[in-house]
């Protein structure tokens, strides 16, 4: 979950975001993996995704209480990063539309008439989207059952028969769960997309790691000078007031947390150096 999070990092982006983005990559692999390279490139399809409508101050009611909005996902954006920025946008933009809303008041009012009509807008919603992908925030905390603790669990997403592809996401106990179901016809061996799946998260999670080094990287200057300008006035501390005589200065007595001796110089008076005298 911890990797999850910090990839979304990269343009401030959710767990689901970041999700999205890699199934939408896995996608694309797929395509291309299996000989159609050619309308892989700059493809795109749309998925329907539930979105929460509950408060978090009733989540004790029961009832499922969502609506749905429809995410164009760009499977064919080969660059990772720039697949996560643009899934995120695309996402912000739903979120700021009256969209899933309507659509809750649009199935609270499907509920209400005969089965003959319900089944023509299942259908209707069914034919404007090719998957149904959904993200469910499990437990935070390991379960026990009958004392035995649950390694992992599982849930599928519900999808009518005009959708090709469910995608369920899971986050329990610090880990992250992928499930997808295909139609058969469609998509013969799903357990290849979420192999591609664990692929682009791993391309995310690169990309991730090169951001912070080299933010790191440009940080060190300024710590290092930071340090000097430290050390100058640790130095000038130390001058006896009468005769202008520099003390001698001691190392700092405090081990790195690598436990190697630390180089800095003790503060005057102290046997370590600022940073180690605060942790004492």
């Amino acid at each position: 979950m911890q990797q999850v999070k910090a990839v979304g990092r990269l343009v401030g982006g959710t767990v689901n975001d970041v999700m999205l983005a890699a199934v939408a990559g896995a996608m694309g692999r797929y395509m291309r993996e299996h000989g159609d390279a050619q309308r892989a490139d700059g493809v795109q399809i749309r998925a329907v995704v539930p979105v929460n409508l509950r408060s978090l101050k009733v989540t004790s009611d029961l009832g499922n209480k969502f609506g749905l909005v429809f995410l164009t996902l760009p499977i064919g954006l080969a660059d990772p990063v720039e697949r996560l920025r643009e899934v995120k946008r695309r996402m912000d933009e739903i979120k700021s539309t009256p969209e899933p809303v309507v659509v809750f008041g649009l199935m609270n009012l499907m509920g209400m008439v005969p089965s003959e009509i319900q089944d023509i807008a299942v259908d209707i919603f069914g034919a404007k989207g090719t998957a149904v992908m959904t993200n469910v925030a499990g437990p935070r905390k390991q379960l026990y059952l009958a004392g035995a603790p649950l390694d992992m669990m599982m849930f599928w997403v519900p999808q009518s028969g005009r959708l090709g592809m469910g995608v369920s996401i899971l986050s329990y106990a610090g880990r992250v769960w992928l499930g997808i179901a295909t139609d058969e016809g469609l998509v013969p061996d799903p357990e290849s997309i979420v192999q591609a799946s664990h692929a682009e998260f791993s391309g995310l999670s690169k990309a991730a790691q090169k951001k912070i080094e080299r933010r790191n990287k440009a940080a060190r200057p300024m710590i290092k000078a930071v340090g000097v300008a430290m050390e100058t006035v640790d130095e000038l501390l130390r001058k006896d007031g009468k005769s202008g005589a520099v003390q001698p200065s001691t190392v700092c007595q405090a081990k790195t947390r690598a436990g190697q001796p630390c180089k800095n110089r003790a503060r005057p008076g102290v046997e370590f150096c600022r940073v180690h005298q605060k942790r004492e």
